[in-house]
């Protein structure tokens, strides 16, 4: 007899300062490890499983990030109330943000229309402490027009194999990138940020491991003058022979916005 299962896609907000990643690892605090062990603690006679829209890298935090719930047995009789329970008994650098009901066919990686991420930095003095698990901070001045140039080189379809972890030849590092942009940071404000910030803003249907913290990696080192602009474009050409090494820091980088093909309102 086959067993019947509900589907809930949840939306989550998360700090990832004190979390290495997203995926569940031994030994390690990750975000689906803790939202594993909420589940079954406020489920304990339930069986279940989850899959995440995607991976996060250690310190990777999401203001809209996305995971679907499997649960053996009859549906959730309420989903609001489940959603203020599952909030209670989150930690509180964990939020739910919502809770719907999928159908069977519904896939989490395959259907994902678009990904936004947003990469915070900031240049100059050196930041106040209380910043450091949102922004980035590069104590050295940087070219920020030049570096807002070469932002929209990444725009359009292009082979990202040298702003990913090296990998085997079949590997396809393909991507089509719908927009790449630096603009003053607007996204989040805190007395205690510098007054002045920036967010390189890049939205794809998908991206190559480290493809946004290598991206901006490349931009700082273009910002201090250690490569230049045609470097960036030879890196995006074929055949090429460029392959950057420097990764941003995770704890810049947070996703933004998440979308769904035929999502339902």
């Amino acid at each position: 007899m086959n067993k019947k299962y509900s589907y809930y896609l949840i939306r989550i907000q998360f700090l990832g300062f004190r979390y290495s990643g997203w995926q569940k690892q031994p030994n390690q605090k990750t975000v689906e490890s803790m939202l594993l062990k909420t589940l079954k603690f406020i489920l304990p006679e339930r069986k279940l499983k989850i899959l995440g829209a995607g991976r996060t890298d250690a310190k990777v935090s999401a203001l809209n990030a996305a995971f679907e719930l499997f649960l053996e047995g009859e549906p959730l009789t309420d989903i609001d109330a489940f959603k203020t329970l599952f909030n209670l008994n989150l930690p509180s650098d964990i939020k739910i943000i919502s809770i719907t009901d999928r159908i069977k066919d519904f896939n989490i990686i395959k259907d994902v229309k678009s990904k936004e991420y947003v990469y915070l930095f900031s240049f100059g003095d050196k930041n106040h402490p209380f910043a450091a698990p949102f922004i980035t901070n590069v104590q050295e001045q940087l070219n920020l027009e030049l570096m807002q140039q070469a932002a929209k080189l990444f725009e359009g379809l292009n082979d990202f194999s040298a702003f990913t972890v090296k990998q085997g030849k079949e590997k396809d590092n393909i991507r089509k990138v719908t927009s790449c942009y630096i603009i003053e940071n607007n996204l989040l404000k805190a007395n205690f940020f510098p007054d002045t910030s920036f967010a390189l803003h890049i939205e794809a249907e998908g991206f190559v491991r480290y493809q946004v913290r290598m991206i901006m990696g490349a931009l700082i080192q273009l910002g201090k003058g250690e490569i230049d602009f045609a470097t960036i474009e030879e890196s995006l050409s074929q055949p090429s022979n460029v392959q950057f090494t420097y990764v941003a820091p995770g704890s810049g980088l947070l996703l933004n916005q998440l979308d769904f093909k035929d999502e339902k309102n």
